[in-house]
């Protein structure tokens, strides 16, 4: 029987953890959902989910926009994400995976 594969955690995520899984984090931190200090690392696919599920809930609260979130969420939402993108910058990545090119 093969192990279950385990998350890497967001500091080993790649692309700095500017993947799907390390927004679900970010997000998870902002909501206080759990410390910022927990990276997930070790944790199983259905751990993941259940923390996706539980923000997607969160932020539909507030129409899924950052201007919707109150005050005190919303500053520790974009203080996270402002440091991770430096941390991901650090790291290598531009964003340049993240934009279309529809040409």
């Amino acid at each position: 029987m093969q192990k279950p594969k385990r998350y890497v955690g967001i500091d080993n995520d790649v692309r700095g953890g500017m993947t799907d899984t390390g927004k679900i984090i970010r997000d998870a931190w902002a909501f206080g959902f759990i410390p910022e200090t927990e990276t997930c690392e070790d944790w199983l696919p259905h751990q993941i989910e259940a923390l996706w599920i539980k923000a997607n809930a969160e932020w539909e609260k507030y129409g899924f926009l950052v201007g919707g979130l109150p005050p005190e969420i919303r500053e520790r939402y974009l203080r996270i994400q402002n440091e991770a993108i430096e941390r991901a910058k650090a790291a290598g990545w531009d964003g340049a995976d993240e934009v279309a090119d529809d040409s």
